[in-house]
Formats: C-alpha cells, structure tokens, sequence
C-alpha cells in the first residue's frame, strides 16, 4: 500500500490541550459556508437518488434523478446566491471543474460575485474509479485556473472520496488544503510524503443537506434546528477554544422552495452574534498560517532547493 493512512499524518490532539488560537478583533467563532456544484452525467448513474426507480432497479439513463441535480443548477443556485447576496455571505463553492463548461453562466455567477473557486475534481465520480488521479487533479487545478485567473488552493473529493495516495497527489499539485474530514473544530496540519503542507480545514457531516434531506430525510425545518443547536454549544465553548462551524448546501437540496426559508433563518440567527465572523476557506487558511506558522524546519523542507553555485 503506498501513502499514509490518516492516523499517520496527523498525531491525536485534544482541543482541550491546546494553546487557543485566536482570531482578529475579538472573534470566537468562525462561519464557513460551502457550496457544492456538480456535474452529473447522464451516461452514469447518478451520484444521489430523490426517486427511487420501479422495482428498486436502477437504470441508466436516469432521467427523473438527473432533471432533480438539473433544477438545482437552473433554478436552486440562483435562488441560493439570492439569499447570500442579501446577507453579505460569501462562500467558498466547491465545483467539479466540468461546471465550467456544462454551466458556464453558473461559473460566471460565482466569478462575478467574488466567491472563493475551490476544486472539487473534474466530474462528480469517487476517486477510487479514476484510472489517473493524479491526472485528474492536475486537469481539474488547470480548468478553474485558466477560467477564474487563480489555481484553487483548495479541495474537497467528490463525495468526499479520497485514496490513500489523494492527500499527496493534491500537495505536490500546489493544493494548500482539504476540507473532507470532520475530525476537528480547528484546522490541523496533515503530513504528506514529499514534506509540502497539507491543512484539513474542519468540515462538517452534520450540517450538510445531503446527510440530513436526502439520507436521514428530515423535514425541511431540521436544518435550522440541528444548526442552531449546534451553534448554540460550539458557540459557548469558543470562549475558550477557537471554533470553525461549517455549513454545507447544494443547489438541488438547499435551492429548494420548501428549505431557503430554513437556510436563510439559520445564516440570520448565526450571524446577528458578536464574535462571529464569516469566512470563506482562503480566509480560514491564511489566519490559520499566520496564528500557527509552520516550524523553521518544515518550512526549509517543503520551500525549493537552492541551486549550487
């Protein structure tokens, strides 16, 4: 097996051990809303399901499940970025490279709004089914770059999938972080093979509309209930200990008539507290660098080699 497992990139940390990281101005609490947009290929099966075929067979080409992605991209998106727009939000959007090129417009929303482009691979399929996935990540990196003017800094796996050999591959691309684990309230450094910096920005499972509508089928209302009652703890413990409370949203989910209600009233109450900032994951990662900077030693180790003279 080549790479690292996760328990061998990182050394167990309690955050109640930890020197407080502190944040400017007298935050607490950082808000890092995610926006996921998708392609999902008609030729495919489709990454989710909100209509189950006849007889329980899935059948390819699944026309009802894709026209549900669809209207999250025609409809849901502009419905969300309505809503963010009016809050003064803006998000780190997640989006698999192929959106530049089947969604255009929707890529030129996100640009003109000044949103943070993350790289989310190339088309909504598990890393562990791509033949190259270094190949993968390197054309995902070059689409959003050449189209927006900046190469991501950040990654998060289609469906959150990665190998054991992801978190190098992304590092040696020029990746700065990753936002597919859930193991944390703070950011953490992640080891990588060839020594360049890795930091796992706190995601979360939670508060993510896939989990709670189209896994746990909750009623629309359980969005703002689960939110609030999570922000109601983390937020008295930031007193303490810095906290990143991540939200996550999909178009065809979160873009729902029967849910932005929900999502609006959840942003509103979160951010009408003092101490809460909100942040895309640029943001979080630079302050990260700058309140824990690397070690001397790893900073020699992953900077360029000088040249003999």
């Amino acid at each position: 097996m080549d790479g690292m497992k996760p328990g061998d990139r990182l050394p167990f940390s309690a955050i109640t051990d930890r020197k407080p990281l502190i944040l400017p101005d007298g935050a607490k609490l950082v808000l890092w809303p995610i926006l996921a947009l998708e392609v999902w290929d008609i030729v495919r099966a489709m990454a989710r399901m909100v209509i189950p075929p006849p007889q329980g067979v899935p059948m390819i080409p699944d026309h009802p499940n894709w026209s549900w992605h669809e209207y999250g991209m025609r409809v849901g998106f502009w419905r969300i970025k309505s809503m963010l727009d009016d809050l003064g939000v803006r998000p780190t959007v997640t989006l698999n490279a192929r959106t530049i090129e089947e969604y255009p417009r929707t890529a030129e929303a996100v640009m003109d709004a000044g949103w943070e482009f993350n790289a989310h691979s190339y088309e909504q399929m598990p890393m562990h089914k791509l033949k190259d996935e270094r190949a993968v990540i390197d054309k995902s990196l070059k689409i959003i770059g050449d189209f927006c003017g900046k190469r991501p800094r950040g990654w998060f796996g289609p469906g959150l999938t990665q190998t054991y050999q992801t978190i190098d591959h992304l590092a040696d691309a020029g990746v700065e972080y990753i936002g597919d684990w859930v193991l944390d309230d703070q950011p953490v450094r992640l080891k990588t093979t060839g020594g360049k910096p890795m930091v796992a920005l706190p995601y979360n499972y939670e508060l993510h509309d896939i989990v709670m509508m189209a896994v746990q089928h909750h009623q629309s209302q359980e969005f703002k209930t689960r939110s609030l009652d999570y922000f109601d703890t983390v937020y008295a413990e930031s007193h303490e200990h810095t906290r990143i409370m991540a939200v996550a949203m999909h178009p065809y989910l979160s873009g729902s008539p029967h849910r932005i209600k929900y999502v609006r009233e959840t942003f509103e109450h979160i951010l009408s507290h003092p101490g809460v900032v909100c942040w895309d994951g640029e943001q979080i990662l630079d302050w990260f660098n700058k309140a824990q900077p690397l070690p001397k030693s790893r900073k020699k180790k992953s900077g360029a080699k000088k040249k003999k003279g």
